[in-house]
């Protein structure tokens, strides 16, 4: 089976954040909507300072996205607006006035992937088959964003169903919203399944914006994009109410400028919650996380280097050379790791669990459902694409075919194979390697450059580091380190159960040594 990867106001966003109009396309592109992004955190004190009203904010991010997104270089990033996003705005405006400060969230517009359910959405994941899914329902990860001031300004567009429709699919499509592209060149790809999210922040299009991860789909469109990407451990966030590929390994997470902006997200967003079981450790291992954002915290560190996640791009691998001296200047020790012999036992194993715990996950997803929704089964959603031409035009669903004939959550089969990924990635897999080695995490390149994007044949994808932690269902972040031939690439850190604060003080210390974000420049096509 292929890789799965599942799962800044910019121009008008200015210290005047005075809103403009979509400016003519000149001949040589879009330059003049290049602008550089300012971050969250940057936002957020020009809020509290009241240099910038949250309700000019939101509205130069809708004139932002209007320019961009709909207009100019049509990204498609962006797949619906919250009507109540300026009255949103106005409100949390007031109770600042008076004196009201509900913290670094205050006022601050965030995107949401649409399988992220939000009160005033409809929530689609992509799909025809959920145009009518309003359930009046904010997930709790929303909930508590809203509830520290943040302003839902909207949904992203995602690769249809997180990616996990057909072996043969485009990343960054879906029957909803089309076809996202790469704002830093806009014939390459935004990677998926978070894809709307990782081209929405490179824009400037929020302050922030949540993906989701089943296998790399934070990683992957963080890197493509160039931004920063943190999929947490699975539990830290709750998963209620957003569209299930895998209990075992879906979990949302943010996708931001910086790693600070990272940290405070993970702040807002992370905790137990008695909807979701899986969040029953969350509070004991829940700290602040921006204590964790020092400068230093490379020195006298030993990293593991994987190098079984590299040698697929000469280029990708010149890049990851010069961000392991980059590590060692800064005070990393660094240690070789050469392989890990357990990776195509651990996918096949993976492979086979996400099959299952995706017909148990949607069944009973869409049988919570509001009446308008008549997809009520996976066998529903298969039928309604096979009746649908929009929906199948340019790949099929043949792992929605093999995932109704996959066997129930109680079956031999299924927990062997749960049991064997969580062995091989986690007890024989990370944490082994952490203490065969004595590392405290493990370094690899995110994956290699986007490629040209292509609703014939499908995604052409070189490499990726995600799938050991996301099997795993173990803390990875990704942090920009470069770029080829103008497209970002990323260099991951990831590590242990929980160790978040660990892999932020990493990827903080090199994203503060580089600065290797590139802001995108809307190019329109590969060199």
């Amino acid at each position: 089976m292929r890789e799965i990867f599942l799962a800044a106001a910019t121009i008008a966003i200015t210290s005047a954040c005075q809103p403009a109009p979509a400016p003519p396309v000149a001949a040589e592109g879009f330059a003049a909507l290049v602008a550089e992004p300012k971050t969250l955190s940057q936002l957020a004190a020009d809020i509290q300072a009241k240099t910038i009203s949250s309700e000019a904010l939101a509205q130069a991010f809708l004139d932002r996205i209007a320019a961009v997104d709909d207009a100019g270089p049509t990204l498609n990033a962006v797949l619906a607006l919250n009507p109540n996003a300026l009255a949103d705005a106005k409100a949390l405006d007031a109770e600042l006035a008076a004196g009201k400060s509900r913290g670094p969230l205050h006022g601050v517009p965030v995107l949401l992937k649409d399988n992220i359910e939000a009160a005033e959405l409809a929530t689609t994941a992509g799909s025809l088959a959920l145009q009518d899914n309003k359930t009046g329902r904010d997930a709790p990860l929303v909930a508590r964003l809203r509830a520290a001031g943040a302003v839902i300004l909207g949904k992203t567009n995602l690769s249809e169903w997180a990616n996990f429709r057909s072996n043969g699919s485009s990343s960054g499509w879906s029957a909803v919203g089309g076809l996202t592209k790469n704002p830093h060149v806009l014939d390459r790809n935004a990677c998926g399944s978070s894809s709307g999210s990782g081209a929405a922040m490179a824009a400037g299009l929020a302050g922030a914006t949540v993906g989701t991860e089943t296998d790399g789909s934070i990683v992957c469109p963080s890197s493509n994009n160039g931004v920063v990407g943190l999929k947490p451990t699975v539990g830290l966030i709750p998963r209620t109410y957003i569209v299930p590929i895998s209990a075992t390994q879906d979990t949302a997470g943010p996708m931001v400028l910086s790693v600070t902006d990272a940290a405070i997200m993970l702040n807002v967003m992370s905790g137990s919650d008695p909807s979701d079981p899986a969040t029953a450790q969350a509070d004991a291992h829940k700290t602040d996380y921006t204590t964790a954002l020092d400068a230093n915290a490379l020195r006298g560190k030993r990293i593991g280097v994987a190098r079984f996640f590299a040698g697929y791009h000469p280029a990708t691998d010149a890049a990851f050379e010069a961000a392991l001296e980059q590590l060692k200047t800064v005070g990393a020790e660094l240690v070789e790791i050469k392989d890990f012999p357990a990776r195509r036992d651990m996918g096949a194993a993976e492979f086979t669990v996400l099959l299952a715990e995706f017909k148990a996950g949607l069944n009973a997803y869409l049988a919570s459902t509001p009446d308008a929704v008549k997809s009520r089964t996976l066998n529903d959603v298969i039928a309604f694409n096979t009746a649908t031409p929009a929906e199948m035009e340019f790949f099929n669903q043949d792992l929605f075919e093999e995932a109704a004939k996959a066997p129930a959550l109680t079956d031999k089969a299924y927990l062997d194979a749960k049991a064997t990924a969580a062995r091989l990635a986690g007890k024989d897999g990370i944490d082994k390697l952490l203490a065969d080695n004595n590392i405290v995490a493990i370094v690899a390149p995110s994956g290699g450059p986007a490629w040209t994007t292509d609703l014939v044949t499908g995604d052409h994808f070189l490499g990726s580091s995600s799938s050991l932690a996301a099997v795993a269902g173990y803390p990875h972040i990704t942090v920009p380190m470069g770029d080829i031939r103008d497209l970002p690439v990323g260099l991951s850190f990831f590590g242990a159960a929980w160790s978040e604060p660990t892999l932020i003080g990493l990827a903080y210390a090199y994203e503060q040594k580089t600065h290797a974000r590139k802001t995108p420049e809307f190019l329109p096509r590969s060199p």
